[in-house]
């Protein structure tokens, strides 16, 4: 399909000529688009992700992977200032995670004249300059004018797949498992602590011994909590970024557990293994979060070292 010569679409206020002002996507930085330009308020944890709806139905969906560390989200309807803002703000909430890898999934986008090219390369390049960089991975068919636009720019381009499960491939093909320890557990009390062992072994081969107390207290409440709330099979995680470590489970409900019910466990968890739940994750973690993923959801958290005096 020819791009350049295309056929001016209709009025609506989102035509390539239309002027574009900057969207602030977080402090100090900006982000040129089709959304709103409005004061973004600093974000504080808990980073909760969710489907974003209005009235026309589902507009962004989202899921992670057993560690965050790859996110698949999902854009329909036809692309408006309003779709764009719900995508900024999904956007902001992955890369403030332990996200290294962020499928975009275009195919359900109704954009037949390209117009959010620039919001789309502006989020990839916003997040490759992250201090913890994320990678945005593009996914829509190769005959729209949009694939069209993103496969053939000049200079430095951002990677455009046809398909989820290519885009899935071509991550896990470059991602490391260097910096990464994981363990399935079966929802009993005793799983506690092999999740708590987990932390043991990752901060003594990687030596951050430092960090070991407090990562070591979140995984004993998310795992709690998996065990408590869930009772399904988790799964445990630990990462490392260049900065911080990163604490996730995954377990198989997308019910998120209150901080003061009750545990279901039997035998009950005892009080000293359990804590104070997600009230002392808030207060030792550097952030934390939670989103869905496929049949269930995670909660991660970070942790990291104090600066020194």
């Amino acid at each position: 399909m020819a791009v350049e010569n295309r056929p001016v679409p209709p009025d609506g206020g989102l035509t390539p000529a239309s002027p574009r002002r900057p969207q602030r996507i977080d402090d100090g930085s900006t982000m040129t688009g089709t959304a709103r330009h409005k004061q973004v308020q600093p974000l504080r944890p808990p980073y909760l992700l969710t489907a974003a709806t209005d009235r026309r139905g589902v507009a962004v969906t989202i899921s992670g992977d057993a560690s965050t560390a790859v996110v698949e989200l999902t854009a329909h309807g036809p692309w408006s200032r309003h779709l764009g803002e719900q995508i900024i703000a999904h956007l902001r909430l992955c890369i403030a995670g332990p996200s290294t890898a962020i499928i975009i999934d275009l195919q359900h986008l109704d954009d037949p004249y390209a117009v959010s090219v620039p919001f789309w390369l502006a989020a990839w390049r916003h997040a490759r300059l992250e201090p913890s960089p994320a990678h945005l991975t593009f996914c829509l068919p190769t005959t729209t004018a949009l694939s069209g636009r993103l496969r053939n720019l000049q200079g430095p381009q951002p990677r455009v797949c046809a398909t989820v499960p290519e885009a899935r491939i071509a991550i896990a093909e470059r991602m490391s498992r260097a910096g990464r320890l994981q363990a399935r557990l079966a929802p009993r009390p005793d799983s506690v602590r092999a999740a708590r062992d987990l932390i043991t072994q990752a901060c003594h081969a990687w030596h951050l011994q430092q960090l070991l107390p407090d990562s070591s207290l979140i995984m004993s409440e998310l795992a709690t909590n998996a065990v408590e709330h869930a009772g399904t099979d988790y799964i445990a995680t630990v990462t490392r970024s260049s900065t911080a470590l990163h604490v996730a489970v995954r377990d198989g409900t997308t019910r998120f557990p209150h901080p003061s019910e009750p545990g279901r466990t039997d035998p009950p968890i005892p009080l000293l293994e359990r804590g104070r739940g997600l009230r002392l994750v808030h207060a030792v973690a550097a952030a934390w979060g939670a989103m869905p993923t496929r049949g269930g959801k995670v909660v991660w958290a970070t942790v990291k070292p104090f600066p020194p005096a």
